[in-house]
């Protein structure tokens, strides 16, 4: 018994320096938000915002349809880009493209909850080697996303926010969605109202 006794203490131990281990490795990857520690980047998947988003619902968004493109002017109108700015491509899985095809945006219809939107952003960049002068993706910086579901998120219009930020230097993804109990209601929706009559959905289906 007393050897049992001994062995169990040693896992315990054990344990709590693999938990501590971990931790510290956590911040050392860029510390704790919401939304849990950074994971490495082919693990993004098992990340969840602290508005119960998970980014696993988003799978595959890499293939999705572009809705359209933009580049901001400056870093305003970016979500992590600093000075001078951003290029963004906006995606929207097969229920978002189906209904700007149908034409949401101009019939005054909602966008039917399950529609999904992607904004892949990253900085400014120019390429030397091309023939001409020309703005291209630079550094990855984070994927944002939208997502319609009116029973889940009533306080935003149907409409759930979160990002995905990468970090470069440990090649990490960190959940994010806003502070307690607002969850992107100010900083995201907030700014969507301002398209309010297109169901808060500002990149318009360019034609192709």
């Amino acid at each position: 018994m007393k050897r049992r006794h001994i062995v169990s203490m040693a896992i315990a131990a054990a344990s709590i320096v693999v938990i501590y281990s971990m931790q510290t490795m956590g911040q050392e990857m860029g510390g704790r938000m919401e939304g849990g520690i950074a994971v490495p980047a082919r693990d993004r998947l098992t990340l969840k915002a602290p508005n119960g988003i998970a980014f696993s619902e988003f799978k595959g968004y890499e293939s999705w349809d572009v809705i359209g493109s933009s580049v901001t002017d400056d870093g305003s109108g970016c979500g992590s880009s600093p000075d001078p700015g951003c290029i963004k491509s906006i995606l929207g899985n097969p229920v978002m493209i189906k209904a700007l095809k149908a034409g949401i945006q101009s019939n005054g219809k909602p966008v039917p909850d399950g529609a999904m939107i992607a904004k892949i952003e990253w900085f400014k960049a120019r390429d030397s080697s091309l023939a001409y002068g020309a703005i291209v993706p630079g550094k990855f910086m984070e994927v944002g996303f939208m997502v319609k579901s009116s029973k889940r998120f009533p306080q935003t219009d149907g409409w759930g926010y979160t990002t995905l930020k990468y970090d470069q230097a440990t090649d990490t993804f960190k959940a994010f969605a806003g502070a307690a109990p607002d969850f992107h209601k100010t900083a995201c929706h907030g700014c969507h109202t301002a398209v309010k009559s297109r169901d808060f959905v500002f990149t318009k289906y360019q034609k192709r």
